[in-house]
């Protein structure tokens, strides 16, 4: 399979989203025309984790800014080390369709500088590696980023990312190819920045310092609280936080008969949201049909976004020095 081939293929990908109906490309316009040309052209493909946000295309500008700014833009750390985080992070989450692009990026890329000790970092098992001024920053973006990530791509994603209609005997050649397609050299910081309005940085995320992926970070959340603002009930995410705030960063289980008794402790008009923010935040992979019913596309992105991005904000501020030794 030639690598225009697998991108196009990539693009039929879109109408494997579940849930909600991705604005295809040649449809796109404004700030969603925008948003796919930068992937593309940075990326080197229209990523269905990204485009599957279109139906809010705020939250598709968050999206993008999260990823651009940590994983593809310019910085003190290489791109295999960042592709490490990121597989690390979609194993421990189980997230098979992450780890198996950016696995494959890795494999594309080598092992990077720093291996074992970044691994154990990731999983909370270890200190931070030793990095260069900055680095530390740039590593804890990427983590948020797939903490994030991981938890969209479980709730409107299968299990890998190469279409069903891919047969078994192609799949290998495949994968190479789409480590190969994807664009591995570093891009500018910043251009993601411009794509939403400027905000202050919330206080939870001082680690990401100044600059461009400050920015982007500070922009981001800024753009998915509002659309929450819009989409969630009050009622929800204060529930949310609440959880979260004690929350110890595993995933509850089996089943989902915990988020039930949560979910109830909210007015009843709003328990659908609840059930379904918590099970995004905390268990994405007990998501199905049933639990997104009567939500339609942009509330359920909005929705899904914000509950996704709470959780990964909470696991990125335990990945920072300081966060380690407050809790030890």
């Amino acid at each position: 399979m030639t690598s225009a081939l697998l991108r196009l293929a990539l693009r039929g990908a879109l109408r494997e989203v579940r849930y909600v109906r991705p604005v295809p490309p040649r449809r796109a316009t404004g700030l969603v025309e925008a948003v796919y040309r930068q992937v593309e052209r940075d990326f080197g493909m229209l990523a269905p984790p990204v485009a599957l946000h279109s139906p809010a295309p705020e939250v598709l500008a968050a999206s993008w800014a999260l990823l651009r700014e940590s994983l593809v833009a310019t910085g003190v750390t290489g791109r295999a080390d960042r592709e490490r985080v990121a597989t690390a992070v979609s194993l421990a989450n189980e997230c098979s369709y992450c780890a198996e692009v950016h696995g494959q990026a890795l494999t594309t890329l080598g092992a990077g500088e720093v291996t074992f000790e970044l691994d154990r970092w990731v999983r909370g098992a270890g200190p931070p590696p030793a990095l260069p001024a900055g680095g530390l920053a740039e590593l804890i973006a990427v983590a948020v980023t797939f903490h994030y990530l991981n938890r969209m791509v479980t709730v409107f994603l299968g299990r890998s990312p190469l279409p069903d209609r891919v047969p078994a005997s192609a799949r290998g050649p495949a994968r190479a190819v789409l480590g190969r397609v994807m664009r591995l050299v570093p891009a500018r910081a910043g251009a993601a920045t411009g794509l939403l309005p400027a905000a202050p940085p919330p206080a939870d995320l001082a680690w990401a310092g100044t600059g461009p992926l400050a920015e982007a970070f500070a922009a981001a959340a800024a753009a998915v609280d509002a659309a929450a603002a819009r989409s969630v009930p009050s009622p929800v995410r204060e529930l949310v936080a609440d959880t979260l705030s004690t929350w110890d960063g595993v995933m509850p289980g089996p089943g989902r008969s915990w988020a039930g008794p949560l979910a109830a402790t909210v007015p009843g008009p709003h328990r659908a949201a609840a059930r379904l923010a918590l099970l995004t935040a905390l268990a994405p992979a007990q998501v199905d049909a049933a639990v997104v019913d009567g939500f339609g596309d942009r509330d359920l992105i909005e929705l899904t976004a914000w509950a996704s991005l709470a959780a990964a904000r909470v696991l990125g501020a335990r990945l920072t020095p300081v966060s380690r030794e407050e809790t030890a």
